[in-house]
């Protein structure tokens, strides 16, 4: 019989709880590059922030409009935020007045004709990832790839798992055990995750030039200021409308084990498209996409949390989890946080460490497709209806309303916040947990409800709404100091990057089909 969650957290806070301190994190933010009237930047990535190919902190995404954010593994919330405060300081200092776009859905984007795809040099390498974004704009058009998110990197250490494997008197190598939990986690986190648009989505509404005329399934209202909105709305982000995938919706990922998760992978890797062959690979001498499969590469897998693990030169992802097993998870759900400039604040990251935990901790027995159908279909249920009055939600089987099963769950994860306020002595932990249960008990205090407050009831609609916001945080960020990196740190990393871009195009010996045809035969 399983260990309970009240077993593991009264054992675990007899046992040593230093190990939760050594909690590792890293937050990957998105933003796109806006002109001060709230319309797209067209300007290229600029040389002074160094090569968007080989920075380890700034690069871009889908776009060259597109910034991406990356602050290395720590074990401090704080110190985490400082770097991304840090990243973000000299990087506005060196793009030429643009500022960064506080939200998830894009700003006003006049022609998808505007969006540059992202360029990442002459190599070979460079080229696959430009011609990657080539397929990802003629499969699912520029605008979706504008949308903005917050990637957030945990891991736990290898201590508390040992503390785990101990009491759960498992005896398989500990890397097999860390595999299989965190593949645990990763069920959990799909039961549950229904909890993070209702707590952290910020997306209810859109700037009318994002549809641009597009018909779409879903019945939006308009502001007296022409904002749309859905009235009931969380995450559009994460809905059919922004960054989701319908020709993956046939793809079956199984995350019942690490062998079974890599097999369903390599297998929708390999998956023909007939709507994707039409748009040819290879047109005119022209690359079109990297492959008319259903994932061009393991990339491109939609998910709202990945399993993975650092990746050796040259190494697929799955091929790294199958040879070095699951080092860290990636939270993928999260919209951007307008109303800090880091686009996520302390009280969401203190909150995930014990919701992961958790996730961690609680029983999490293997699913089916079935199962797996219904976790969506409550997620999708809290994206577009998250606020409504009386919502149901299937929990295996049982009807039950946000405030009954969040109910249940936060009970759970108040357990879990004692350990790591134990562990790091302070009360931290419990004051983020309470703060995020009074959104289950006031829908009025999640970010969707007080974004649609202001949009509906005050006389700025949506882009007017946001530059407020954005040139505030210009203001905060050129104010910050730095902390975690000085500027020469950045201008030493900028020419480092463009140095090892230029070793990387000045290495290459094959031509481009050769590379590809070499990429997708490992």
């Amino acid at each position: 019989m399983a260990l309970t969650i009240e077993d593991l957290t009264s054992a675990l806070s007899e046992s040593t709880l230093n190990s939760l301190t050594s909690i590792k994190r890293g937050v990957e933010r998105e933003t796109l590059r806006v002109q001060h009237n709230g319309k797209l930047s067209t300007q290229p990535h600029n040389v002074a922030l160094g090569s968007a190919l080989t920075h380890d902190f700034i690069t871009t995404d889908y776009s060259e409009s597109l910034l991406e954010f990356i602050t290395p593994a720590t074990s401090s919330i704080d110190a985490t935020l400082a770097q991304l405060k840090d990243i973000q300081k000299f990087t506005l200092a060196n793009i030429d007045g643009d500022w960064f776009w506080p939200m998830s859905m894009p700003c006003v984007v006049e022609s998808e004709d505007q969006i540059q795809l992202a360029q990442y040099g002459s190599s070979n390498i460079g080229r696959m990832k430009t011609v990657y974004r080539q397929g990802l704009k003629n499969r699912y058009g520029s605008m979706m790839q504008v949308i903005a998110g917050i990637h957030f990197n945990f891991s736990l250490p290898p201590a508390f798992f040992q503390q785990l494997q101990t009491l759960v008197n498992d005896t398989q190598p500990l890397q097999d055990f860390i595999s299989e939990r965190y593949f645990g986690l990763i069920r959990n986190y799909k039961r549950f995750g229904w909890l993070i648009p209702y707590l952290f989505g910020s997306s209810p509404a859109v700037c009318p030039s994002f549809l641009n005329g597009r018909e779409t399934p879903f019945d939006f209202s308009k502001t007296a200021q022409g904002c749309l909105y859905m009235e009931y709305a969380t995450s559009l982000r994460m809905s059919d409308l922004g960054y989701t995938s319908s020709a993956q919706s046939a793809l079956s990922i199984c995350n019942n084990s690490l062998q079974s998760y890599v097999d369903s992978v390599q297998q929708a890797m390999n998956l023909p498209s007939d709507e994707f062959a039409k748009i040819g690979v290879k047109v005119d001498g022209e690359y079109q996409q990297l492959n008319s499969n259903v994932l061009q590469i393991e990339n491109e897998l939609y998910a709202s949390i990945r399993p993975k693990r650092v990746a050796k030169s040259g190494q697929k992802p799955s091929q790294a989890l199958q040879q070095g097993g699951v080092e860290y998870i990636e939270v993928r759900a999260m919209d951007v946080n307008p109303f800090v400039s880091t686009g996520i604040d302390k009280q969401q990251m203190l909150f995930l460490d014990v919701f992961l935990t958790y996730c961690t901790l609680e029983d999490s027995p293997a699913t089916d497709v079935s199962e797996m159908r219904t976790f969506i279909e409550n997620t999708d249920a809290v994206i577009l209806q998250g606020r409504k009055p009386g919502l149901l939600l299937n929990d295996r089987g049982i009807e039950k309303t946000i405030i009954q099963w969040g109910g249940e769950v936060f009970a759970k994860l108040q357990m879990v916040a004692s350990l790591f306020d134990s562990a790091f002595e302070t009360t931290d932990y419990s004051q983020a947990v309470s703060g995020e249960l009074d959104k289950i008990h006031d829908v009025n205090k999640t970010p969707s409800a007080r974004i649609l407050a202001d949009l509906i009831t005050g006389k700025e609609n949506i882009v007017s709404w946001s530059l407020a916001k954005a040139k505030r945080y210009v203001d905060e960020i050129t104010d910050h100091q730095y902390q975690q990196f000085s500027e020469a740190d950045f201008q030493h990393m900028a020419q480092q990057s463009i140095a090892k871009q230029r070793q990387i195009e000045a290495a290459d010996t094959l031509s481009f089909d050769q590379f590809l045809a070499q990429y997708f035969a490992k």
